[in-house]
Formats: structure tokens, sequence, C-alpha cells
């Protein structure tokens, strides 16, 4: 009953203060710890193993020293474990964030204009932005609210539901190491093998549970089409180079009627991709709310799903 009431604690403090910039946050300082050891580790021969290296001594790391403030919060009294429970919970969690985020690109290109739109979707995606039409800005955020609402904010969600902070924030570490080592490119590519491949082990069923919390939550919101969405979702889902990504954002582009994915450039180099979902309409600025709605739907409906499971654990264990 400790975990249950942490973890709904945690989702209602994510939902209201989101991640103000002035806070400290472990994932931030995953990242330096990860910038660190990428910059002493690769380089020279051997750079498929540093990374298999720097992965498993970042999992170790985030389950251990998360183990150990558990430990000693809950070995002071309950309600101090529920409080540090609660606030790890809190900060696995991402949903209040993408939305904040991915809407700063919606103000921008409202208020501002295309060049402040790009500005504002570059601190949310890996491409390129400088050469973006309007309608490549939308479809880039659309995009990165689809993928997150796995990355972001289900999977995490799963993770804390089966093992508490401890396994979420375990996942954090896979995820931030992807997010930073896990591109196919010269620089990365031997380095982030293992920490890519890591995080695709992690994602494959959270990114398929995500999808379909996805289509249940389109019925719960008149201005999306829950049938398309699993339409596409059945078609496209494969369409990536990653074996998770295209999950939810097949779900989206369905459930929105857009055309997603296709060319992208990063770091200067066009890659070629499939394209996800069918060219129903242009990508519009309300596209980008309308997926926020699609998002905080599907973080509801996990939540949901999520508490009872911990709540019916409660009379298995």
């Amino acid at each position: 009953m400790s975990h249950l009431i942490a973890f709904i604690s945690g989702f209602i403090l994510d939902l209201i203060f989101g991640d103000p910039h002035f806070m400290p946050h472990p994932v931030k300082l995953m990242g330096r710890v990860i910038s660190l050891l990428t910059k002493s580790l690769n380089k020279g021969t051997g750079r498929r193993a540093k990374g298999l290296l720097m992965a498993v001594f970042m999992i170790v790391s985030a389950g251990g020293i998360s183990f150990l403030i558990l430990f000693a919060a809950y070995s002071c009294s309950n309600v101090a474990g529920i409080i540090v429970e609660a606030i790890m919970t809190y900060q696995c969690l991402a949903a209040r964030q993408l939305k904040v985020e991915s809407m700063a690109v919606f103000k921008a290109l409202d208020t501002k204009g295309l060049e402040a739109g790009r500005e504002a979707v570059s601190m949310i995606v890996g491409r390129d932005t400088k050469e973006l039409t309007e309608e490549g800005v939308i479809k880039a955020a659309v995009e990165t609210v689809a993928e997150n609402t796995s990355d972001g904010v289900i999977a995490p969600m799963i993770f804390l539901m089966i093992g508490g902070p401890v396994l979420g924030m375990i996942y954090k570490a896979v995820n931030t190491m992807d997010s930073m080592v896990g591109y196919k490119n010269e620089e990365f590519g031997e380095f982030g093998y293992f920490p890519a491949k890591t995080d695709d082990v992690f994602n494959f069923l959270p990114s398929r549970i995500s999808a379909f919390y996805m289509i249940s939550a389109c019925n719960m919101i008149s201005s999306l089409d829950a049938a398309n969405a699993y339409r596409i979702f059945k078609r496209d889902r494969r369409k990536h180079a990653s074996p998770n990504s295209a999950q939810t954002e097949s779900v989206a582009a369905g459930a929105l009627h857009l055309q997603l994915a296709g060319d992208a450039s990063y770091f200067g180099v066009v890659h070629h991709k499939e394209t996800i979902g069918d060219p129903d309409r242009e990508p519009e600025r309300a596209d980008i709310k309308r997926v926020n709605d699609l998002m905080y739907g599907t973080a509801f409906l996990g939540a949901v799903i999520s508490a009872l499971l911990i709540f019916a654990s409660t009379f298995i264990i």
C-alpha cells in the first residue's frame, strides 16, 4: 500500500510541477556522468566493449543508489519512505514536461513564426532543424510527443509499477544513454551499440503496451480516430529502424490522419526513412495540441491500470 500511495502521489506531482529547470534532477546527473564516461571511453580500440562497460556501470549505479536511498528512507519511517518514493517516482515521469516543451513549439510558431518554431523544436528533437518547413516543424513535434508517450510516460510507469523507483531509475539510465550515444554514425556507431540495444530490449514490451493504451485513449477524445489509429498501427508499426519507435508514432499518425516520419537530416547527413500513416491532410499547428491530448489521455489510462495492478498485487503478495 505504501508503494501504491507513492506511485499515485508521484504521478500527481509530475502533472502539477513537471520539470522546473531550477530543480536538481537525477536524469540531468545521469547525463553528466554519461557525458564524462563517453569522453573517457569513446576513443581508441574496443569501443563496443567500452560501451557495454558504461551500460553496465550506469544500470548498476542507478539501481544501487536508488535502492540505498529508499532503504534509508523506509528505515527512518514509513512516512519518510513514502515521501521519498513519491519524489523519485515523480522524477521518473515526464508527461507535464513533454507537454510544456512541445507546446513551446506551438506557441513559437503561433506568435513568432517559423524561425522561432525551428529553434523551439530543436530543443526536443535530435534531427537538424535549420531547414525545416513549418510542416516539418509540426511533424517533428508530433513525432516527439508520440514516441515519448512511451519513453517518457508509459514505459517508466510500467517499470515503476513493477519495481518502484529502483527499476524506474534503471530504465531512465538506459533511456538516457540511448538518447545520448545511440546513434548509427561514425562517432557513436560502435560505442553506442550496446546502450542502444539495451534500450531496444527495455522498451520492447512497453512500446507495444503504450500503443494499445494510446488506441484506447483515442476513444475518450472526440477529435481523434481510434479505428484509423488501429488500422495504421497494424500496417506501419514496423516502419522504423528501431523495433519500438514506430509503435506509438503509427498510432498518432492514424489518430490524427497525418503522414509522419520520412527522410530526416542528422548531423548534416540525410537519412532515408519510410513514411508512417497516410497524407489525408496537411499538418497544422493544432495537431501539436491534439497529440498532447492523446498523450495525457494515455498517461491517465496507464496510471489507472498501473494503480489497479499495484492494488491487486497487495492481495497476491
